[in-house]
């Protein structure tokens, strides 16, 4: 079956070959136009919002015992998370996870505490690895925020050149010297580095301290765990608002008071803590993060596929 034209469409057929003939005969520059998308695309994602990604720098192997308070010797594996939030004010980083070196040579940068809390993460799951696998470099980061100095949540301090980092002065304090019994989740070299910028905050005269007076990242004292500890309430333009316990509430057991932590300062300080972030986030309608609950940290979405907005 052959196709029958009418003239009208003989001219329209010149048109095109004309209008194609012209086009390729102006000067293109493929580079140029590549150029002109990558900033058209920054320029779309500046103006995107808040956004909090959630990673992790791998698990520990460890017992349920030294997650669950008193409970059973059997293994228990946890994952060790922490947080980037893109702002327009400037990026955070939160805790940082596992210091890089631990993926190097665990057993020379923890020494002993390994037997109870045994690592398991690869070479490129530290922090600074997977920011730049979605495209952020070290030097925008404008803070650092430490929930406590715990071996575990130290692996930002010092790798961010223009960050300030910010912790209680109680948990700073402490863990240059602690009680015996915290000792082992301490790893001086991660935070004794020198020409770091702190910000120390002071406990209840700082409490729900707003980082940027907008109300979206606000810092919360919550110790029990570690003396100093501090968790965040962050504010999100879609999502709503997120709550990032940390170690404040280890596990939804602990969360729902069915059971401490493994590792705590003040049983006291750690059931009062929980009472008063249930109340934040029962006002504020907050997802809640608790922070090593395997079960619950796999609903969550993760980065670098996915982020909250």
């Amino acid at each position: 079956m052959s196709i029958q034209y009418k003239n009208s469409d003989y001219k329209n057929f010149d048109n095109i070959f004309s209008n194609n003939e012209q086009k390729v005969s102006e000067k293109f520059s493929l580079k140029e136009e590549i150029l002109k998308e990558k900033s058209s695309f920054q320029k779309r994602a500046n103006s995107v919002g808040i956004r909090l990604y959630m990673f992790q720098t791998g698990t520990l192997k460890t017992k349920l015992k030294y997650i669950k308070m008193n409970q059973s010797n059997e293994d228990f594996e946890i994952p060790v998370p922490w947080f980037y939030i893109k702002h327009p004010k400037g990026d955070v980083v939160i805790d940082g996870g596992n210091a890089k070196e631990v993926s190097i040579d665990m057993h020379d940068h923890w020494g002993a505490v390994v037997a109870a809390y045994e690592p398991v993460m690869g070479k490129f799951e530290n922090c600074i690895d997977q920011l730049h696998n979605i495209g952020v470099q070290p030097k925008n980061i404008r803070y650092v925020l430490q929930s406590h100095l715990h071996l575990d949540h130290s692996g930002a301090i010092g790798r961010f050149p223009n960050a300030t980092h910010v912790v209680q002065r109680k948990e700073y304090d402490y863990a240059y010297n602690p009680d015996w019994f915290s000792k082992g989740a301490y790893i001086k070299k991660d935070f004794d580095k020198p020409g770091l910028n702190w910000q120390f905050l002071k406990d209840t005269k700082e409490d729900f301290y707003d980082l940027y007076g907008d109300g979206s990242i606000i810092i919360i004292y919550t110790p029990g765990h570690s003396p100093g500890h501090q968790s965040f309430l962050v504010r999100l333009n879609n999502t709503g608002y997120v709550l990032l316990t940390i170690d404040a509430a280890y596990t939804l057991d602990h969360w729902h008071d069915k059971a401490l932590p493994g590792l705590v300062c003040s049983s006291v300080d750690s059931a009062s803590s929980v009472k008063k972030l249930k109340q934040v986030a029962a006002e504020k309608k907050a997802i809640v993060v608790t922070g090593h609950d395997p079960e619950a940290w796999s609903t969550f979405k993760k980065a670098p596929f996915f982020y909250y907005d």
